[in-house]
Parts: structure tokens; C-alpha cells; sequence
């Protein structure tokens, strides 16, 4: 167990709030803020403090958690008024562990180090399943003598935090994941839409792969998902666009051409237009089964 930590947590979304409970779970003092009511009710209800801003967070702790959707949000809540900078103290310590653009940490860091603070970008991987049992993966960029000194409440929320490098490097890392992520299922997809056009049971072709090469983490995941025909979100279409387009915008600056990404970025467009972009992204099946009239699911025996 890590040393109690007066710690502030910004971003009580599906993520957030599971991840915050963890760290109260840890025996840290939380201070929280939102701008939904209903999530601050949760949290209060979990053990936190409420503060009326991100202001008021940063006044009170020493160590500043946010995660938030994208870019804008997170440099509004640090940066904006009434934001984390306007209450920081020198010394105190942001952990911005959004799934930003690597850019936007790189230019959110030096303003927050004239404030005589420091911020590490540590993006997550592994959802809302994994939020709630604190095994998330956490990729972390920043300095690394900060890092050190954070890890113990980082392992509160994930099995893993691995420095990556300076700032920006975890979302870096982070865009890395979601390229392969996303490519993962879309080659999943493609693999048993093509078994189920062929007549072969799709829950033979999984089983038969998964212990050998082509066998992954992700394939585990999501394949029994398409097979039951489960698609709630654990990680919705919406938030991988978001990623893809980091990732994207990202190579676009770099001149680092990632064209299966820009393939499978039109995949989840394609499903976005025909009103799925809330389903689990293993919901890019749903587009190969309308492009080839069958849908993959697990044959009930008689």
C-alpha cells in the first residue's frame, strides 16, 4: 500500500470515477471536482471531498490527477480560468492521465513548471473493465525522478506504470496502443466475417486461433463480445476516433505515414454515420457484417 496522499482528482467520467474510488479504496484523501452533479454525488457518497473548482483542487492537495476527455479539456482545467494553475502550489505534482495529443503536453508542462510545479502525461489502457478492478496499464512521460515519487499511487489504479520518457511520451505510447488495438479488431473482424460467409462455426475458428500467433490480448476481449452479440462499451467508437485522430494529426506532423490507421479511422466514421458510435469498439465487426450480409455470433448447439 502507498504512503496516504492528500491528492485532488479532476474528471469523474466512466474512467475517472472508478479510478478515484481506487485511490480512496488505497487509503488516500480525495478531493474531486466535476461538472456533473450526479458524479460528484457518487464520489461524495465514496468517501471524497468536494470542491466547487479545479481552483479549489489544486488549493487543497498536492498532488493533481485529471482525466478528461481530450486536448481543450484538459488545457481548460489547468490552464483556463478559475483552473488548476490559478490554486497550485510549488512542489505540488499534475498527473494529467488523459488520451491527449502529445503536443498539448508539451505545451501545457512549461507553463505549469513556472509555477514551480511539475506534470507527467500518463495515459491508460485497458477500459472500464479494468479501471474498476485498478489493473489498468499506465504508460507515463515526464521527468523521471517525479514519476519515482507518484509510482505507489499510480499502482493504486493499474498493475502496471512504466516510465516512457519526457513529456508527451506517454501519449505517444498511448497512440502506439490504440493503432494496434484498433487494427487488432478490425483484422479480428474481417478473420470471422470471413469463417461465417464460409459456413464455418466462428466460435470454432476463435477457439482454434487463440493459443496460437494470431492468439492476443484483444482477441480474447472482444471476440466473445461480437460472438454474443454484446456491443455495450467498455471503450465506445467515439473515444477511438478521438485517439485515431491524435494519432493521425500526430504522424501528419511527424511526416510518418500510417495508412492502415487512416483505413480503420474510416471504418469507425463508417459506423459513427449509421448512428453506432456509442457501441464498444469491437462494434467494428458490425461494418464488415453489413458489407457481407451474415453476422458473426456464437452457434447455439442443439
Amino acid at each position: 500500500m502507498s504512503n496516504p496522499r492528500k491528492i485532488g482528482f479532476i474528471g469523474l467520467g466512466i474512467m475517472g470515477r472508478p479510478m478515484a474510488k481506487n485511490l480512496i479504496k488505497a487509503g488516500h484523501s480525495l478531493t474531486v471536482y466535476d461538472i456533473v452533479p450526479a458524479a460528484l454525488d457518487e464520489l461524495r457518497a465514496a468517501g471524497a471531498a468536494i470542491a466547487s473548482s479545479n481552483r479549489e483542487v489544486a488549493e487543497k492537495t498536492d498532488l493533481i490527477i485529471t482525466m478528461l476527455p481530450n486536448s481543450p479539456h484538459v488545457k481548460t482545467a489547468i490552464l483556463g480560468e478559475g483552473g488548476v494553475l490559478e490554486g497550485i502550489r510549488p512542489g505540488s505534482v499534475i498527473v494529467d492521465m488523459s488520451s491527449i495529443a502529445p503536443l498539448a503536453s508539451q505545451e501545457i508542462e512549461p507553463e505549469v513548471r513556472k509555477k514551480g510545479a511539475a506534470m507527467l502525461d500518463a495515459p491508460v489502457s485497458g477500459g472500464e473493465p479494468k479501471a474498476v478492478e485498478g489493473t489498468l496499464a499506465i504508460m507515463v512521460g515526464g521527468d523521471e525522478g517525479v514519476f519515482n515519487s507518484v509510482k505507489d499511487v499510480l499502482l493504486s489504479m493499474g498493475s502496471s506504470a512504466v516510465y516512457t520518457g519526457p513529456i508527451g511520451s506517454g501519449n505517444v505510447t498511448k497512440l502506439a496502443n490504440q493503432i494496434i488495438v484498433a487494427l487488432n479488431i478490425a483484422a479480428m473482424s474481417e478473420a470471422l466475417v470471413l469463417a461465417t460467409k464460409a459456413g464455418v462455426d466462428p466460435e470454432g475458428v476463435y477457439n482454434a486461433i487463440r493459443g496460437g500467433l494470431a492468439g492476443s490480448t484483444v482477441l480474447d476481449a472482444k471476440a466473445p463480445m461480437v460472438l454474443a452479440g454484446n456491443f455495450k462499451p467498455g471503450f465506445r467508437i467515439e473515444l477511438h476516433i478521438k485517439d485515431l485522430q491524435n494519432a493521425l494529426d500526430t504522424a501528419h506532423e511527424l511526416s510518418a505515414p500510417i495508412p492502415l490507421t487512416s483505413a480503420v479511422m474510416e471504418i469507425m466514421q463508417a459506423l459513427k454515420a449509421d448512428g453506432l458510435e456509442k457501441n464498444d469498439h469491437s462494434a467494428i465487426a458490425r461494418f464488415y457484417e453489413k458489407l457481407a450480409g451474415v453476422e458473426v455470433r456464437k452457434v447455439e448447439k442443439v
